[in-house]
Formats: C-alpha cells, sequence, structure tokens
C-alpha cells in the first residue's frame, strides 16, 4: 500500500451523497485506488437531507467538486438538478455517478456496468437463449432489469408483492420499446418462473444485515432453481446471504453484491479520472479487508 496521501490546497475532491451515507463502503474502495495511483484527490462522504439537495450541488460547484456518487435516496431526485443525464440514465430514470465537465453536472449510471461485469466476464455465456428472474422492483431493480436488456435475455421477468407498483415499475420505462421486453409478475406466480431461471436476482433489501436470517424466498421455491443456474444477491453483507446459501445448496453459482459494488465503482473512478488503467483488484481487497472477509 501507498502511504497516506497528505491533504493540501491542491487536493481534488471526490465524493458521495446520501441519507445516511455514514455506512457508505465506496470511501474505503476509492481512497484505496486513490492512494494506489498516488494521485492528489480524496473521496468524502456527504450526508446530505433530501431538502437540502439543491443547495448542497450547488455548493459542489462553487467549491470546484470533481465528481460524486449518488446513493439513497437522491438517484431520482437529481435529475432535475442535473444539465445533462446520458441515454442510460434517462432509460432507467436514475443517475448514480455525477460529474463535471465544461463547468456543467453531467449524471450517468454505472450501476448497470457494475451488475452486468461478472456476467460479462467470469461467467459469460451466450444470454439470447436464457431466461432472467428478478426478485424486486425498487430502484435496484431498474439497473438490473436495463442490464438483462443489454446482455440479450430472451426472456426478462420482474416480480413483485404489489400489483400497482408492479404496473408503475414497467410505464415508468422513458423508451417504451424497453418496457416490452420484460414482463411483471406477482410474487405468487414465482413457483412457476423459479424452474425456468437461469438468472435469479435478489433485488430486495430482504436478508440484508442486521436480519441476516431472513431471505425473500423459501427453501421449498428455492429448491425448484435448476442446478448450474446463477443466484445473484445485489446485498454484500453478510457473504453470502440466506439466499446465496440456499441457491447454492440447490447446485447454483452464486454471485454477491460486492462485485457490483467495485465493479460500478471502476466504472465512476473512470469517468473522473479520465483513465482507464485502475486497480481493481486492490479496490476489491480493500472492502473485503474493511468486512472482515479476508482475501
Amino acid at each position: 500500500m501507498t502511504k497516506e496521501n497528505l491533504i493540501t490546497g491542491k487536493t481534488k475532491l471526490l465524493g458521495v451523497i446520501g441519507h445516511p451515507v455514514e455506512h457508505s463502503l465506496s470511501p474505503v474502495m476509492h481512497n484505496a485506488a486513490i492512494a494506489q495511483l498516488g494521485l492528489d484527490y480524496v473521496y468524502l462522504p456527504f450526508p446530505i437531507e433530501p431538502e437540502n439537495l439543491e443547495v448542497a450541488i450547488a455548493g459542489f460547484a462553487a467549491v470546484g467538486v470533481v465528481g460524486f456518487s449518488v446513493t439513497i435516496p437522491h438517484k431520482q431526485a437529481i435529475i432535475p438538478l442535473l444539465s445533462e443525464i446520458t441515454p442510460l440514465a434517462q432509460t432507467i430514470g436514475a443517475v448514480n455517478t455525477v460529474s463535471r465537465q465544461n463547468n456543467k453536472w453531467v449524471g450517468t449510471n454505472t450501476d448497470i456496468q457494475g451488475f452486468i461485469a461478472p456476467l460479462q466476464t467470469t461467467y459469460k455465456q451466450d444470454w439470447s437463449q436464457k431466461v432472467a428472474v428478478i426478485l424486486g422492483n425498487g430502484g435496484a431493480a431498474r439497473a438490473v432489469v436495463a442490464g438483462c436488456i443489454q446482455l440479450g435475455f430472451a426472456q426478462i421477468h420482474v416480480v413483485g408483492r404489489n400489483m400497482q407498483r408492479l404496473q408503475e415499475f414497467r410505464n415508468s420505462w422513458s423508451n417504451s420499446t424497453l418496457a416490452e421486453k420484460f414482463q411483471v409478475h406477482q410474487w405468487e406466480e414465482l413457483p412457476k418462473l423459479i424452474p425456468q431461471a437461469n438468472l435469479l436476482v435478489n433485488t430486495t433489501p430482504i436478508g440484508m444485515y442486521p436480519k441476516i436470517n431472513e431471505s425473500p424466498l423459501s427453501v421449498e421455491e428455492i429448491a425448484n432453481l435448476p442446478t448450474g443456474a446463477i443466484a445473484y444477491d445485489l446485498i454484500y453483507i453478510p457473504k453470502p446471504t440466506q439466499f446465496l446459501q440456499q441457491a447454492e445448496k440447490q447446485g447454483a453459482i452464486a454471485i454477491d453484491g460486492l462485485e457490483m459494488l467495485v465493479q460500478q465503482g471502476v466504472a465512476a473512478l473512470k469517468i473522473w479520472l479520465q483513465q482507464e488503467a485502475l486497480p481493481v483488484e486492490v479496490m476489491r481487497q480493500a472492502l473485503q479487508n474493511h468486512l472482515g472477509l479476508g482475501g
């Protein structure tokens, strides 16, 4: 590890905005990368309440912040405060990465890249004949649906508990041709969907620390997952979740949210630092060490 950077009047500012934000692991990951690269930057957590969002963004411009990550609850609320957002972020209706370009704020979404990265590298397959089943229809599900569309899945099924919310989710895509690429289902339909799933993704917070004994699915429901399917949980604490433990017992391949966190962070740093070569392994290791996961 390189020595800690000395903060001076020339140090450039990056950060993450959210409320709450003290639990964010982004500073751990990004500051490890910055130190490894020997750059004069620092990445800070900024707790910003929803009613202060507009004045905070104006303040960031005034003090010369280079860029920032956006987490709950600001991913959609920030959109009207930006000069420009990428077509990808427009499509999903959520921004998780903002950069300062030509004195303007530009928003994009690297969650899609983060989500699909392991499916394009480690677990690369021809997805055009495959079926994806996505649990949950909140903000995180948007990036997952967009990622599955990008990977070219034959069928994409989004499953939720509230039909009205599911319909709203479906209608909220700015590009209506994308809404035709997935179907929405109520939770009761899961027994017929799980046996078809080649990819099963949990985008719900069920099973997240501290409620580590919970799972979005019962043992009986997961028992119908085909052997060799991929179970992907966006949660990274605990590691592994009940959901992934149960899926692995069925012979599924498990991917957790830590890799998505790393890969969306890599994509964001590339935008802010304007460079391609980044110490991905250092970022991953910093998170694992911080979480007490060792190597």
